[in-house]
């Protein structure tokens, strides 16, 4: 007869291996500025440096990086940063996006 697994046994979750990341050829880019297109296919999203934040920018913002990816990988990246800002916002209080509101908070 064979032996019926215990309880403990029977749910002890499934192990992921790690994943591995070789970042020694990264560089790194300050971006203050995103822009977001995309075609049916793929979403593009555009970093750059915008030297006039406030206000509307009268140059045009340099554009120096460019990310792009199919709508999976969009959504797994979009679930990940909401999970770190959720974790942020917990930790350090909410993110005011409006840079007029944020002036007069730090007033």
């Amino acid at each position: 007869m064979a032996k019926t697994p215990a309880p403990a046994e029977q749910q002890q979750p499934a192990v992921r291996p790690q994943l591995q990341v070789d970042d020694k050829n990264v560089v790194a880019t300050y971006a203050n500025f995103c822009r977001v297109t995309g075609t049916p296919e793929e979403l593009i999203v555009d970093f750059g440096l915008n030297p006039q934040p406030m206000g509307v920018p009268t140059e045009p913002i340099p554009v120096n990086q460019r990310i792009v990816v199919n709508f999976y990988t969009a959504k797994r990246l979009y679930h990940a940063l909401g999970m770190t800002l959720q974790r942020h916002e917990a930790a350090f209080g909410t993110l005011e996006v409006d840079v007029n509101k944020r002036a007069l908070h730090n007033k």
